[in-house]
């Protein structure tokens, strides 16, 4: 695989698929909006142009809540700080935006490219506070279509940037490690399986109110096999889908992981998230 080939290709493909952006981001206290980094890094293999591209997730820590699961680093908007980082990252310092990416996003019109360059910034801002990734060590590559997690109340913006290279990773408390899975482990239809989420307050242990969601499973470097799911999954799969054509194959019900879902899985009191299961695993 070509560094600089399958890079253009990558920032053609992001900056020319229909995204629709709403007005005035960040104006709406109700909703919870967060940017989100899909970190890519390139690892050269016999000459320096050609190697394997792959995604380089956290895996969230004990610390809080959703822990154990893969996602790109991201958070809350920030208005104040996260407009301030905005307010240098368009007059390119630090230049992770430039080239053909921050061509294509001027194209959209004043208001893609205010939200798109706003949620960079904020998820510029959550990787160097979750994981030490310089904006000096990143590239911007383009942005994906937003999704409206309703259980959570919440939209996230996923942005597409390249690493330029490995660097001291210091996580904070949110991260418990770093998880790297090559693109091509995509293509591997054996690497797909079913996530059978039961509620811990089951106590008959039935299986009935189960609800399962498509995944893939990892085995990452030091040998313990890692789950990516939900947002995380279907923003990756959609990147997949707008820059490659692909398609997700057919998953076999035979290889299902079941995991019990702790009460405070989805964050705040035991009493939200137990409701806010309700929405997981009608009926239970």
């Amino acid at each position: 695989m070509n560094k600089d080939t399958i890079i253009r290709h990558i920032v053609e493909r992001l900056g020319t698929t229909e995204i629709n952006y709403r007005e005035d981001p960040g104006r709406d206290a109700a909703v919870f909006e967060a940017g989100v980094l899909i970190p890519l890094f390139f690892t050269a293999g016999q000459s320096r142009n050609d190697g394997e591209l792959s995604f380089l997730l956290s895996k969230r820590s004990a610390a809080v809540s959703q822990s154990g699961d893969l996602s790109g680093p991201g958070g809350k908007l920030e208005p104040f700080w996260d407009h301030l980082l905005r307010f240098f990252i368009i007059r390119g310092f630090p230049s992770l935006m430039r080239g053909d990416a921050r061509m294509y996003a001027g194209k959209r019109g004043k208001t893609a490219f205010d939200t798109i360059t706003l949620f960079l910034a904020n998820a510029v801002r959550e990787s160097w506070e979750e994981i030490r990734l310089s904006p000096f060590n990143l590239r911007f590559l383009g942005p994906l279509p937003p999704r409206n997690l309703l259980m959570f109340t919440k939209t996230i913006f996923p942005v597409v940037g390249l690493i330029e290279k490995r660097w001291g990773f210091r996580p904070n408390r949110e991260v418990d490690k770093l998880i790297e899975i090559p693109l091509d482990a995509f293509y591997h239809e054996e690497n797909y399986g079913l996530l059978s989420i039961r509620s811990q307050e089951d106590a008959a242990g039935s299986s009935g109110n189960d609800r399962c969601f498509p995944c893939l499973i990892h085995t990452d470097s030091d040998g313990e096999e890692e789950i990516l799911w939900g947002a995380t999954f279907s923003i990756i799969t959609s990147f997949m889908g707008i820059v490659f054509d692909f398609e997700l194959p057919q998953i076999q019900p035979e290889r299902t992981i079941t995991r019990p879902l702790q009460p405070d899985y989805l964050g705040g009191s035991r009493t939200r998230s137990s409701k806010l299961l309700d929405k997981i695993l009608p009926g239970r």
